[in-house]
């Protein structure tokens, strides 16, 4: 699915395309890291007009607040309110923290409120930090490294331009791009970490690694929307939507907060995209509103109210990636909606509140979901099916890259094939009528 060319749009935007040459500078004042000028006009004409986040955060803080992050929650504080005891609390946690990430964010943030040699001692702690991570090439990680980096790049000689170069450059465009684009996908618990390098080094380097591949991330949004399932989960400070997982059980309230974080990033990184826009509309619910102490900083720093939206209701309700493997259908928008799900190796259907990894070997018949329909390859090689206009056909349980001969009520027999999940995508079945699918191997020594 393609619904914008986002690499024009990027350029018209004023934003580079990562160089293999150029170098990687930055060039913005403190604060660099998310607080730019119009998100800090926004967070403080939400102060002024004591919004609902804002007062809910507000409460939290003054009420002294168990912060899991506190160097996050207290920073973030401070650059809002500049309340001196908030921009304190934080430097004094991030002298004697190791989270690299916070660490970037209290340094950013709280210049104001440290002496020369708190800045010194924590620009110092924050270099071994960075060494010490070094070997770890995981998103967050490399993350939490670009963080520091930025945060200090004009106060250290070398070293933050050094770091920055061996993350675009090594990290970026020599293993994660060609990763993308071999069909390796995003973890779900990645996307937050990951919206929050693009937000960095595209507000301090002028630089959009999007655009490295703009199709997986224009892809990426619809893909995270319909991998939530359909049904809240109610909490007791707000309703969480839920991520798909191979995990099924009581959910993580700490990875669905990200997941929502991440979502709100999206949006904050691109408002114009119609994918982000459909985000936009999902999110604006206040039984949503995260207001934990966990998730009410990260809610107050990335939402915007004030931004229209698209109806999530016209969104697709089926997201196919073939380069990936990765298949999610909705029945529709209703949360006791029907949902299907192909990834991280396993089909899993979810209703009536419950998610359920599909075992292939009891499903016979095709399963009809409302804007496709699924039919599973182990147990048979001829489906009967009903569709109604428009709605593709997938068969599950193929063979990864098998290719096969597919013929439609004896119709001419064509090939096709699977993709690296074993998934084949049908769009040429009749509709209105029961339609006959016959799959079968080509003739050995064929081409």
């Amino acid at each position: 699915m393609r619904l914008l060319p986002v690499a024009l749009l990027l350029a018209a935007q004023g934003f580079a395309q990562t160089s293999a040459t150029d170098p990687v500078v930055v060039s913005a004042e403190h604060p660099r890291l998310f607080l730019r000028p119009q998100r800090l006009r926004l967070l403080k004409r939400e102060r002024e007009r004591e919004s609902i986040r804002w007062k809910q955060f507000q409460t939290l803080v003054e009420g002294n607040a168990d912060f899991p992050e506190p160097g996050f929650a207290n920073a973030l504080y401070f650059g809002i309110a500049g309340d001196e005891a908030a921009g304190k609390r934080a430097v004094a946690w991030a002298l004697g923290a190791a989270d690299l990430r916070q660490m970037a964010i209290v340094f950013d943030w709280c210049l104001p409120a440290m002496s020369k040699e708190q800045q010194q001692s924590l620009a110092t702690r924050i270099q071994k930090r960075i060494a010490d991570t070094a070997a770890d090439d995981s998103i967050p990680a490399v993350r939490s490294r670009m963080l520091a980096a930025i945060a200090l790049f004009d106060e250290v000689p070398q070293g933050p331009q050094q770091e920055l170069e061996r993350d675009v450059r090594s990290w970026w465009l020599g293993k994660m791009v060609p990763a993308f684009k071999a069909g390796g996908g995003l973890a779900r618990d990645d996307a937050y970490p990951l919206w929050e390098l693009l937000h960095a080094i595209r507000d301090t380097a002028n630089l959009d690694l999007r655009e490295d591949d703009a199709g997986f991330f224009t892809d990426f949004p619809i893909e995270h929307l319909l991998s939530n399932y359909p049904a809240p989960y109610p909490a007791p400070e707000n309703d969480y939507f839920i991520g798909a997982s191979r995990r099924t059980g009581e959910p993580d309230l700490r990875m669905a907060a990200l997941s929502r974080a991440a979502e709100l990033a999206m949006v904050a990184l691109d408002v114009n995209a119609p994918e982000t826009q459909f985000l936009q509309g999902w999110l604006m619910h206040d039984r949503f509103l995260m207001r934990s102490p966990f998730g009410i900083p990260y809610e107050f720093l990335w939402a915007n109210p004030y931004q229209p939206g698209l109806s999530y209701v016209s969104a697709p309700l089926v997201f196919y990636a073939a380069d990936s493997g990765r298949l999610f259908i909705r029945s529709g928008w209703e949360e006791n909606a029907h949902w299907f799900g192909v990834f991280d190796g396993v089909s899993q259907t979810f209703a009536d509140g419950k998610a359920t990894n599909l075992n292939p070997d009891l499903v016979n018949a095709p399963l009809a979901l409302g804007e496709a329909t699924v039919c599973l390859a182990k147990n048979a090689r001829k489906f009967v099916v009903t569709l109604e206009d428009g709605q593709p056909v997938f068969i599950l349980g193929l063979q990864p890259r098998q290719t096969l001969l597919v013929e439609v009520d004896d119709e001419e027999i064509y090939e096709a094939t699977a993709d690296a999940a074993g998934i084949l995508e049908l769009e040429d079945v009749p509709h209105g009528k029961p339609a006959g699918i016959r799959l079968s191997r080509p003739p050995a020594g064929s081409k």
